[in-house]
């Protein structure tokens, strides 16, 4: 296959680029040429083409191995998104002090699309173990942070998202439309999200809105606990007073 006749089939160059770099994730962290290009779905001879260059601009990494690995260039880039490693940075001393008073997960979250992506997070020394990691994506419908994203986000994305099939991850998640409407309807009014169970059977959360300078929320915490070793209610004022907190050096800084 020529590279003009490549580029038909597979679509335009830099949409075959993204398409490479997307087929990475946590469960496929290094791969060969042939690996990539079995799951972009793209010819093996295009890879090879396509991934010396992301190599030579350093998107990609080649191991000792032979394997191809995220390069460090592409986390650089990645950093400079405001609603990353920016709202990071802002957010982090509150976020270490809110686990420091509580010994808790604490966890950092923006909306992209219908799901949610963590920017930040930070373990307790004794905490329940959690699903999440930083740069990892989750569904709206079921983590504190997550409800709460929803929550605030357009009709048409609360639409979408409740019109479409939802993730059960336990056999407390919450799965009927109507009754995450009348959810996310009650963290409006309240300020603040409730996860009991929703993602493992041992983890409760309680997240916040964090909001932008113009009071658009942009961002959630939450704190995640052991279920059943505190009131849900007694964590809220603590997680609203770390989300004001952030959003008021938010609207200082912009």
């Amino acid at each position: 296959m020529s590279d003009r006749e490549g580029a038909t089939a597979t679509g335009p160059v830099l949409a075959r680029a993204l398409r490479i770099l997307s087929t990475f994730d946590t469960d496929r962290r290094a791969m060969t040429l042939s690996e990539i290009s079995r799951q972009a779905e793209i010819p093996v001879s295009t890879v090879h083409r396509l991934v010396a260059e992301l190599a030579a601009w350093g998107a990609l990494e080649r191991g000792g191995d032979g394997r191809y690995r995220v390069g460090l260039r592409l986390w650089q880039v990645g950093a400079l998104a405001p609603r990353g490693q920016g709202l990071r940075e802002i957010a982090l001393p509150f976020l270490e002090d809110l686990s420091q008073i509580t010994r808790e997960n604490v966890q950092l979250a923006v909306r992209e699309g219908t799901e949610l992506v963590f920017i930040e997070r930070i373990a307790g020394s004794e905490a329940v173990p959690v699903l999440t990691r930083v740069g990892g994506r989750f569904a709206l419908t079921a983590t504190g942070v997550g409800l709460v994203l929803l929550a605030h986000a357009p009709t048409e994305v609360q639409d979408e998202v409740l019109s479409g099939p939802i993730d059960r991850y336990t056999e407390c998640t919450v799965t009927d439309p109507h009754s995450l409407r009348r959810m996310l309807a009650d963290v409006r009014t309240t300020g603040f999200s409730i996860s009991d169970r929703q993602v493992t059977m041992d983890a409760l959360s309680v997240a916040a809105p964090i909001h932008s300078g113009r009071g658009h929320v942009i961002a959630a915490v939450s704190l995640v606990v052991h279920h059943g070793t505190v009131s849900p209610h007694s964590l809220a004022p603590l997680v609203q007073t770390s989300a004001r907190a952030i959003s008021r050096t938010l609207s200082g800084a912009a």
